[in-house]
């Protein structure tokens, strides 16, 4: 119908402008931020610009439910403003029938975010942090598809993904011996970084004769072959203790963080943790705030209406985008509020990531159904 098009080219070209705006912004803060790093190593201008261009899929991604929001407002007041949605209403469209119509904008919205946050955004952050991590620092060796693999003296230490500060997952450990030789490899399943000296059986409080560690990691689930002359040993360990130069901020720029990762990705981890008797509640949340983010899109787009009819008939677009800025960071900060009693306390990390789209749903629907 040609009036449900002419609805979805104002609110798709009224949230087009706003996300180039966010982004603009964005962009030259995050440019800003860079200065400190520009001239160590290697690190310079052209660098930080590469880092800059290569986040923007990634800000599209986590913005999106708030310049939707604030699209959809600013595109409908200004039809509102030209009486164009009141001429709509008196031909014979009901409040649900432009709602219904907006809201498939937003399904065009979350199918532009599933396309970023999925196949864009995740590989191209990736790959501009271990860019940023090989500019800077000469420990980090090789990159792949798996991670990025940092030296650590006559050791490599490869991480698949970050799920905290200090916390990271799918660890392999590649030792070379003095000979060039393959000396040993050994996997773990997750390391915490400890600022604690770690006593090993033998006694030492520095594992692998480092003098001065710059962490204690300890290896959970932690299995090693090593190789002795035409001999393999095994040995495994429920928690093995080794030290290292490498920090966790080092180590962390060449991983990967749950809130950054596909959903796919996502999956694959928190299915694996299930079956290996792991801890994966962050992972779940992680997941599941991912989906219900792409739902919460819609949602967003569609609380205009009500908006647009009710309290902001007559504003202007300076209120309309205040109102878009308000329920935008109300959402992040439910959302961050609620990953962090995922992580402290005993709760439903699957119920909690629905929670605040759930509220958005529900305060959507109430509105556009007392709008008259």
């Amino acid at each position: 119908m040609r009036l449900d098009r002419y609805l979805l080219r104002a609110v798709l070209g009224a949230v087009l402008v706003v996300i180039a705006v966010f982004l603009a912004l964005g962009a030259l803060f995050l440019f800003m931020g860079q200065q400190d790093d520009i001239g160590v190593g290697s690190y310079s201008w052209p660098d930080a610009a590469g880092f800059v261009l290569l986040n923007l899929p990634e800000q599209v991604w986590q913005l999106l439910p708030i310049t939707a929001m604030i699209g959809s407002l600013i595109g409908l007041g200004a039809l509102m403003r030209g009486s164009e949605l009141t001429i709509m209403r008196v031909s014979g469209l009901s409040v649900w029938r432009i709602a219904r119509t907006v809201a498939l904008a937003g399904v065009i919205l979350a199918a532009l975010g599933a396309l970023l946050g999925e196949w864009l955004a995740p590989p191209m952050l990736q790959y501009a942090k271990q860019q940023k991590t090989f500019s800077k620092s000469s420990e980090v060796a090789v990159s792949g598809p798996a991670g990025a693999w940092v030296r650590d003296g006559q050791r490599l230490v490869n991480v698949d993904r970050q799920s905290g500060s200090q916390r990271f997952g799918g660890v392999l450990v590649v030792e070379i011996g003095n000979d060039f030789r393959l000396a040993s490899v050994a996997r773990a399943t997750s390391a915490t970084a400890s600022v604690a000296p770690v006593t090993t059986p033998s006694g030492n409080a520095t594992a692998a004769g480092v003098a001065n560690p710059a962490a204690i990691w300890n290896l959970n689930q932690y299995a090693e072959s090593r190789f002795v002359g035409a001999n393999v040993v095994a040995a495994s360990a429920a928690r093995y203790p080794l030290a290292t130069a490498l920090s966790p901020e080092l180590l962390g720029a060449a991983s990967a963080n749950p809130s950054q990762m596909p959903a796919r990705s996502l999956w694959r981890v928190m299915r694996y943790l299930e079956e290996n008797g792991l801890e994966n509640r962050a992972w779940v949340f992680a997941f599941w705030s991912r989906v219900a983010r792409l739902v919460a899109i819609v949602f967003a787009v569609m609380l205009a209406v009500p908006f647009v009819f009710g309290s902001l008939r007559s504003a202007g677009g300076g209120s309309r985008a205040m109102v878009g800025v308000g329920v935008g960071v109300g959402f992040f900060l439910l959302q961050s509020l609620l990953e962090n009693g995922v992580l402290v306390f005993d709760l439903n990390p699957g119920l909690l990531a629905w929670l605040p789209t759930g509220l958005l749903a529900a305060a959507a629907l109430a509105l556009t159904a007392t709008t008259r």
